[in-house]
């Protein structure tokens, strides 16, 4: 795998990755993982590596951890982006990370999935938004050429239906959790209402298929 490619292995780093894969199924925790490789080839394939702004870091903080609130320690009293930025965030604030870039990794996964907003926060937010879409299929031929190689080493295993399942999960626990026309609130009135979702629906169609 090509230098660009290779996964931190600093102290926070390893932390991060502690955190997802310690809470996360392999399904989920895998997702998280590519979303950040995606992220480095779009990165890489924009120019933004050179921007000022960009960090390889917080980047991978902040995709490897963007799901820490679909995981088991989430408590499910708020949405899960917003609980998975504070278990984020507080991992960062006790390796000593500065409080301004505490701060731009929990608003990066506290908005991932918020469409025209997450692009217009800077380029950590839209990177984190980015890769996680990828994983998803947008933007699919960007990655394409590594999209092979990446997926044999974290296999997607129905990644979407996971996903799923463990945000629609911790949605039911209370009202906070799933506001209407939140995220997770619709994905928990779709599964109620249909027995499936539309991000499940439309996973089929996706270039990944899953």
């Amino acid at each position: 795998m090509p230098l660009l490619l290779e996964i931190p292995t600093d102290p926070i780093a390893i932390a991060a990755l502690q955190a997802a894969r310690s809470t996360e199924s392999e399904s989920v925790f895998n997702h998280s993982v590519r979303s950040y490789l995606w992220a480095v080839l779009l990165a890489d394939h924009e120019n933004a590596t050179r921007d000022a702004d960009y960090d390889p870091g917080l980047l991978f903080a902040a995709t490897v951890m963007h799901d820490l609130g679909a995981g088991s320690r989430a408590p499910g009293r708020q949405r899960f982006e917003v609980e998975g930025a504070d278990l984020a965030a507080a991992l960062l604030t006790d390796h000593g990370v500065t409080a301004t870039d505490v701060d731009r990794v929990w608003e990066a996964i506290a908005i991932h999935t918020s469409p025209g907003i997450a692009e217009r926060r800077g380029l950590l937010a839209y990177l984190v938004r980015e890769g996680v879409g990828i994983d998803f299929g947008r933007q699919a031929d960007v990655v394409r050429d590594h999209a092979d190689d990446i997926h044999a080493r974290y296999p997607r295993l129905s990644m979407v239906r996971s996903l799923v399942d463990a945000i629609v999960d911790h949605a039911a626990r209370d009202e906070a959790a799933a506001p209407r026309y939140s995220t997770p609130g619709e994905l928990l009135r779709e599964r109620r209402e249909n027995g499936v979702t539309r991000m499940e629906l439309a996973a089929a169609e996706s270039p990944w298929r899953s």
